[in-house]
């Protein structure tokens, strides 16, 4: 696909209005038009935006008990999350398509009664062109979400670039990334919820290993983002920094075009080149002239599916109550037999 050669991206480091879906899809449609009217052609959110990262809480579980206000609580988590499709996600593609953006957005996505944490991206006419599930949560995270396969380890070639996304401590998978780069991949997304001072030197070292634009976006979150009952921060000063942010934007050599913005509600906004990428991969290209496939291979399996598969056609519901009937008929006869 010809691309353009300059484009103009944006981070938007903010929080939801968390467990409060409408709410929240209301606040992204808002700063979606914010990072628009700055000439942003792709706007990217932080992990877990819709509707909300759940620092700090246990969902009163430990090994060998869970408490009934933890399941209160995971059900709050997942009525506020999305289901894909549905009228509520519906209106995630309605802002990329009312700002004719790409628009890259973590949420929590509902699926029956798992919860998966995903990256999806939106084209600029209100299409989903793919959805990413973590494939590994990380710690405690693994209570509450489940496991993505390789079917969304993707990358889209788009008229602004070749696009993906990496979740969180997905990053820190070396496997993973190679994967990526191997994809030609140009825009890299990584959205996350570390707001570590070494989360932003991994995004540098991801930029130049790939060489590729990245650009990371966590949350700024303070205690009155999420609900006065919510037991992690019931009690404490509105203002207190829940999440500190530290969104970033890195060039294909490793340097910063936007340093890390920290404790505070920003939109990062940079302009790329995508010809820096072809300049950077002359010394470096990691699945390319510096790779030694006779030494170093990688096979990833895409494929989906479910732990469940059907064969064969569904019975419709007069052959059940058939079946049904023959069989308590030849038990009643095998009874009256005795």
């Amino acid at each position: 696909m010809l691309t353009q050669q300059k484009i103009k991206v944006a981070g938007v480091q903010s929080a939801p209005v968390a467990f409060d879906l409408p709410a929240t899809l209301a606040k992204l449609a808002s700063l979606t038009r914010q990072a628009a009217s700055q000439g942003a052609e792709l706007v990217v959110f932080p992990e877990a935006f819709v509707s909300a990262y759940p620092r700090g809480y246990s969902f009163g579980a430990v090994v060998g008990s869970r408490t009934p206000e933890g399941r209160a609580w995971f059900r709050r988590y997942h009525e506020s999350s999305v289901a894909v499709p549905s009228p509520e996600f519906d209106q995630i593609r309605e802002a990329a398509k009312e700002n004719g953006v790409f628009l890259q957005v973590g949420i929590i996505e509902k699926d029956g009664g798992t919860l998966y944490c995903c990256a999806v991206l939106i084209s600029p006419v209100g299409e989903l062109l793919y959805k990413h599930r973590k494939v590994m949560p990380t710690g405690s995270e693994r209570l509450v979400w489940g496991f993505g396969n390789g079917d969304g380890l993707s990358v889209v070639d788009t008229e602004i670039g070749k696009i993906g996304s990496v979740i969180c401590w997905e990053n820190f998978q070396p496997l993973l990334r190679a994967a990526m780069y191997a994809q030609g991949i140009q825009i890299y997304c990584a959205p996350t919820a570390d707001g570590r001072d070494t989360w932003p030197p991994l995004i540098q070292t991801l930029a130049q290993e790939g060489r590729l634009f990245a650009i990371s976006v966590n949350q700024f979150a303070t205690a009155s983002d999420y609900p006065s009952d919510y037991p992690p921060t019931q009690g404490k000063p509105a203002d207190e920094i829940v999440t500190r942010g530290g969104s970033c934007i890195v060039g294909p050599l490793g340097e910063f075009l936007v340093a890390p913005v920290w404790d505070k509600e920003d939109i990062l906004v940079a302009e790329i080149e995508l010809d820096r990428i072809v300049e950077a991969k002359m010394d470096f290209d990691a699945t390319g002239h510096y790779a030694r496939p006779d030494i170093f291979q990688l096979s990833v399996n895409r494929a989906g599916g479910g732990p469940v598969t059907f064969s064969g056609p569904a019975a419709s519901p007069r052959s059940i109550h058939m079946t049904r009937t023959l069989s308590l008929g030849f038990e009643y006869l095998s009874s009256a037999a005795l």
